[in-house]
């Protein structure tokens, strides 16, 4: 049983027992919940279904009791400026430049911007340099240095501009009648998060090949910007010998390089499937209760059409996003993308010289080891 089974499952036994027994106040005093209790899960419950009864175990957040904006921007601000400090130094810091802050406030705003720990802080400043440009300190760049080797020796994967590496995995959506079962597969740019989506009858390689060639790679290429390495779990659809499997073909054929996840690891791809839980809450649930699909055309036009605001509308949270759009995020950093090909270009043609003149020196230096042997 799940986490939000766990949570749903007492509130809608007690509907139901209110249901069978006829009683709403003996069905509240065997399962242990007041008659508010009831009143509150039968409305929410009318509703929105079960997920409904599940918004109710989270707390709900008191914006009013939250810092100025102001304030929170500048402790944000300094969590990328000084990476290394904890929440006493900070609030400190700040307070003698006139920020009044306490450490508990500042935990709070680094906890709302994913910002809590040394590592997720020198992951954001990592991000400000190379969008922004900044000067680091000798601090700072120790600090980078530490992590950068903390992380080839753990096996991390990382990204540093769009393109770079994307993630896809499939996602089964359910069963609509009259249709069939439906999948999505799903691919994100694990720097920018833009997303794409494509809603399929089955699971394959082909359909897995067609959602690059039909969303992504033309995305990708009005942009200007080369996607270099796609993330993968090991499902049949994306893995299999490459002369027969028609995934590893396309990616072969596009010069894209194939990264997959650990076995047993499902996390390690968790970009995809944080995606699917906010798609399935903000899009689908609600979806699905407001109209009956009959083709998977109608719906691919509402997944377009709510794509475009997570896309373009909806700010996001992502590592390198810091409260932008996707699509923002995306068209403020590509030139870092653009930069990283010049660099390799460059550095092709400079060993490319470097050969043409060792041929020369051979071919020059052919003609005195003949006269020396005659």
């Amino acid at each position: 049983m799940t986490t939000t089974q766990k949570l749903i499952q007492p509130k809608l036994g007690v509907l139901k027992l209110a249901e069978k027994l006829g009683n709403v106040s003996e069905a509240c005093k065997v399962m242990g919940y007041s008659r508010d209790s009831f009143y509150r899960f039968q409305k929410l419950y009318e509703q929105g279904g079960q997920l409904a009864l599940k918004e109710i175990s989270r707390s709900k957040p008191l914006l009013k009791n939250r810092v100025e904006k102001e304030i929170e921007d500048a402790v944000v601000a300094y969590a990328v400026q000084e990476p290394a400090h904890g929440q006493q130094r900070a609030s400190n810091e700040l307070r003698k430049k006139g920020v009044p802050v306490g450490p508990s406030t500042v935990r709070c705003v680094w906890l709302r911007h994913d910002l809590e720990t040394f590592q997720k802080r020198l992951k954001a400043l990592e991000a400000k340099v190379a969008q922004d440009g900044l000067i680091l300190t000798d601090a700072q760049v120790a600090a980078l240095e530490r992590k950068k080797d903390e992380d080839q020796t753990k096996g991390e994967i990382e990204t540093y501009h769009p393109g770079y590496l994307g993630a896809q995995d499939t996602y089964y959506v359910g069963y609509i009648k009259g249709v069939g079962k439906i999948y999505q597969q799903t691919f994100i740019d694990t720097y920018s998060r833009v997303a794409f989506a494509k809603v399929y009858d089955r699971k394959n390689a082909l359909v897995a090949a067609d959602m690059l060639n039909d969303r992504v790679l033309p995305f990708f290429q009005d942009q200007n910007v080369d996607l270099l390495r796609v993330l993968t779990d090991r499902g049949t659809e994306f893995c299999g010998a490459r002369e027969h499997h028609e995934y590893e073909l396309y990616l072969s054929i596009e010069d894209i390089d194939h990264s997959k996840t650990r076995a047993k690891s499902p996390q390690t791809n968790g970009i995809c499937e944080r995606f699917h839980r906010t798609m399935q809450e903000e899009f689908y649930a609600i979806a699905f209760r407001k109209k009956m699909y009959e083709n998977l055309e109608a719906l691919q036009e509402d997944i377009d059409q709510w794509l475009r605001f997570y896309n373009e509308q909806r700010p996001h949270s992502g590592r390198y996003c810091f409260g932008k759009t996707p699509a923002q995020t995306f068209t403020d950093s590509k030139e870092l993308a653009k930069a990283k090909d010049v660099n390799n270009l460059f550095e092709k043609n400079i060993n490319f010289k470097m050969s043409d003149e060792a041929e020369v020196g051979n071919a020059g230096e052919q003609p005195i080891r003949n006269n020396l042997t005659n």
